[in-house]
């Protein structure tokens, strides 16, 4: 019910008229959010950075259609590229290519994907994130656009445990030299997945394996602590990353162990959604 709630366009109009709602709401956000505005969104980062974590900052948004809005946020991922804490500070960005215009403007989103990974500072990476099923032919489409154009380097591409296609898909991005983030996969799909639970976590660990064997970069994002220790017992201190707000002790405690930490930094004004999704997660759903 909670995953559905956090869907909802009218939950979100409704909390924010009551009075005092938005600012109980925000309250509760930001734990996992970093704030609503560019300039809110250092202040934690350079916390993180000092405590010894990397950072991949995102500025919410999704499912755009218009393509010239699609062209200011390419802009906007531009200057906050130019704003964030200048190198050896390991700072990456991430953005979902439906909030580049995917759904109606696949070429125009390729080009604005390839205008922010070149706007980055040199040893920086732009990841993309994982979306439903239906986009994910579009959005590796793109993501090897870019990679061709000289940018391989630049880029990461979320790859989804729990979708069947999932191996191909990895080796597709580990031949062009792109990096890869493995995640078990947050979408319910009606066809072409596992079920969550154990098929899912069998094949994280295949896909773990798949692209230590092929010499890929690669990291683990998931807060599953079974999968994080199998797969840093059999294969070495892989990094690892994690969604700001949650468990931040475990960060702490694998950075003690030499392991490499990411945090993903969400932050905008477009937050109240996200909030949601990360408490039904909290609560088992």
């Amino acid at each position: 019910m909670l995953l559905r709630l956090a869907t909802s366009e009218r939950l979100e109009r409704t909390v924010k008229a009551l009075p005092g709602g938005d600012a109980q709401a925000w309250r509760a956000a930001s734990r996992y959010v970093a704030g609503r505005s560019r300039e809110e969104m250092l202040t934690p980062t350079a916390d993180l950075l000092d405590r010894g974590h990397a950072v991949s900052v995102d500025l919410f948004g999704e499912q755009l259609r218009e393509p010239v809005t699609a062209d200011r946020v390419a802009e906007d991922y531009m200057a906050l590229a130019a704003a964030l804490p200048a190198p050896p500070a390991d700072v990456w960005l991430s953005i979902d290519m439906s909030h580049l215009a995917l759904d109606t403007d696949p070429a125009g989103a390729a080009d604005r994907l390839t205008a922010v990974a070149r706007a980055l500072a040199p040893g920086r990476r732009l990841q993309i994130g994982a979306e439903d099923a239906a986009r994910t032919d579009a959005v590796l489409g793109c993501v090897l656009d870019a990679a061709g154009r000289g940018l391989a380097e630049r880029l990461g591409a979320t790859v989804q445990a729990n979708l069947h296609r999932s191996p191909a898909d990895v080796d597709a991005l580990v031949g062009a030299g792109v990096h890869v983030r493995l995640v078990k996969g947050a979408y319910l799909e009606p066809v072409g997945a596992y079920a969550h639970g154990e098929p899912t976590d069998v094949a994280y660990l295949q896909l773990g394996f798949r692209l230590a064997a092929a010499g890929g970069s690669w990291s683990m994002a998931t807060h599953d602590g079974r999968l994080r220790e199998a797969l840093q017992l059999a294969l070495g201190p892989l990094p690892v990353e994690q969604l700001l707000g949650v468990r931040p002790d475990v960060l702490d405690q694998l950075g003690a162990r030499g392991v490499p930490t990411r945090v993903y930094v969400p932050y905008g004004p477009n937050w109240f959604r996200y909030w949601l999704r990360r408490v039904a997660e909290s609560r088992g759903a």
